[in-house]
C-alpha cells in the first residue's frame, strides 16, 4: 500500500480517538456496536421498542443505561454539560441538540420552543457550545409544511398556521442572533423543503448582514442540491447577505425512494452513493472557492470528504481553525474522526442529542438503523473500540 503523503490528516490513531473514554466506556463500546451491527436484533428491537410505546409500559429503565447512553448527552441541559466538557478537554466542542420527535400538540410545540430558547442562551455563555440547531417539524404540522411547500395554503387556518411556523423561527434566530451564536435549521423530508428552504432564506436575509448567523442544511444525496448551493450563493450576493451552509448526506433515502415510487415522479435521490459522494465534495469546493461570502459546517463520518476540506484548506493556506470552516460528527459515532481532526488543531464540534429517553427514541431507531445500514460503520466501529481496548490491556 502506498505511504499516505507526509502532512494528510491521519484517522487512524485510536489512542486519540479513545482518549475520552474509560476502559469501561470503551468495553461498552465495543458489545453495543455488536448488537447494533446485527440487523436482526436491531429490527427485533425496533419492533419490540414501538410496541412498548404504544402499549405506554415503561421502557427508559432498559434504554437509558444502553443505546440511549452510547448516543445521547443526557435527558437535560445541565447533564449534556457534563459530557461536553469532558470532551472540550480533547479539543472536540458540541452542539445540543434537542432530538424530541413526533409532537405537534401546541401545547408541545411551544414546549419545544422554549426549551430550544434555553439550548441558545445556554450556547450564548459557554465558549464549547459554538452552534445551535433545530429542527422544523418540532415547530408545526407536517401537512403545514407539504402544503406551503406546494403553495396549497388554502383555508384562513393554513395559512394563519404557517405564519405562526415563521414567527417561531424567527424568535429562534433572532435570540440566536443576540446570543452571537449560530443557528442551524436541519433539513426535513423532501415534501417539506421548499416551505423550509423559503423561510430560512428570509432568516438570512435578516440576521446574516454581518456574517453567517443562520445556516441551511443541505443533503447532498438529493440531485439538486448542488445546484440549490449555487443559487442560493448567487442569491446571497445579491442580497448584500452571507451564507451559512451545513453539508450533510442524507437521512431519508429509502422512505424518499419509496414515496417517489407510489406517487410517480423522479425520485429526488441520487441514483448510487459515488453520485452523492461526488456531489458533497464538489460543495465542499465550492464553498470553500467563495469564503468571501460562505461559511461551511462539514457534517459527515466520511473519512474522505473530511480529508479533502483539510487539503482544500491547505491548498487555500487557510489556517486549521478557520473560523468559517468546522467538522462534525455525531456524538458515540466516528470518534477517530472527531477526535484526530480536533488534535491536528481543526475546529470540531459533536452533534450532542439530548431529551426524554422516550420521546428521544426515535432518533435512536435512526441510528441503530444507520449502523446496520452503513456498509462497514458498525464493523468499524466495533474493531476500532476492540483495537484500542487490546492496546490498552497491553501497556
Amino acid at each position: 500500500m502506498a505511504a499516505k503523503p507526509i502532512g494528510m490528516i491521519q484517522f487512524d490513531n485510536l489512542e486519540i480517538a479513545f482518549r475520552y473514554k474509560s476502559d469501561r466506556e470503551l468495553k461498552f463500546a465495543y458489545w453495543l456496536f455488536r448488537m447494533v451491527g446485527n440487523p436482526k436484533i436491531v429490527l427485533l428491537g425496533k419492533k419490540i421498542t414501538c410496541l412498548a410505546l404504544k402499549l405506554h409500559l415503561p421502557i427508559s429503565w432498559l434504554i437509558k443505561p444502553t443505546i440511549y447512553r452510547h448516543f445521547c448527552g443526557g435527558e437535560t441541559i445541565e447533564e449534556c454539560m457534563k459530557v461536553s466538557r469532558n470532551m472540550e478537554k480533547y479539543g472536540v466542542k458540541c452542539i445540543l441538540d434537542y432530538s424530541v420527535e413526533g409532537k405537534d400538540s401546541p401545547e408541545d410545540i411551544q414546549a419545544a420552543l422554549e426549551e430550544t430558547l434555553r439550548t441558545i442562551r445556554n450556547a450564548g455563555k459557554n465558549r464549547n457550545i459554538p452552534f445551535t440547531v433545530f429542527k422544523p417539524t418540532a415547530f408545526t404540522l407536517e401537512h403545514i409544511l407539504e402544503k406551503g411547500s406546494l403553495n396549497e395554503l388554502n383555508t384562513d387556518e393554513e395559512k394563519a398556521e404557517a405564519q405562526r411556523f415563521r414567527d417561531r423561527v424567527n424568535t429562534l434566530c433572532k435570540a440566536a442572533y443576540e446570543e452571537n451564536v449560530p443557528i442551524m435549521v436541519d433539513a426535513e423530508d423532501v415534501r417539506f423543503q421548499v416551505m423550509i428552504d423559503q423561510v430560512v432564506t428570509g432568516m438570512m436575509e435578516k440576521y446574516n448582514k454581518e456574517k453567517a448567523i443562520v445556516y441551511n442544511t443541505l443533503q447532498m444525496y438529493r440531485t439538486d442540491r448542488l445546484d440549490f448551493l449555487k443559487q442560493a450563493w448567487q442569491k446571497a450576493i445579491d442580497g448584500n447577505y452571507y451564507l451559512g451552509i451545513k453539508f450533510v448526506r442524507g437521512a431519508y433515502m429509502e422512505r424518499e425512494r419509496a414515496r417517489a415510487l407510489k406517487y410517480g415522479y423522479p425520485s429526488p435521490i441520487n441514483p448510487d452513493k459515488p453520485t452523492t459522494d461526488s456531489m458533497y465534495n464538489d460543495g465542499l469546493r465550492f464553498t470553500v472557492d467563495h469564503l468571501d461570502r460562505v461559511s461551511v459546517f462539514n457534517g459527515t463520518h466520511n473519512e474522505d470528504s473530511n480529508r479533502l476540506l483539510t487539503e482544500l484548506m491547505e491548498q487555500k493556506g487557510l489556517a486549521k481553525n478557520e473560523p468559517k470552516i468546522w467538522f462534525s460528527q455525531l456524538f458515540g459515532m466516528s470518534d477517530h474522526v472527531s477526535f484526530n481532526l480536533a488534535a491536528a488543531g481543526y475546529n470540531v464540534a459533536k452533534y450532542l442529542p439530548y431529551g426524554p429517553v422516550r420521546h428521544v427514541l426515535p432518533y435512536l431507531i435512526r441510528r441503530a438503523e444507520e449502523n446496520t445500514a452503513v456498509a462497514g460503520q458498525s464493523n468499524r466501529e466495533l474493531q476500532m473500540a476492540r483495537e484500542e481496548y487490546r492496546r490498552r490491556k497491553e501497556r
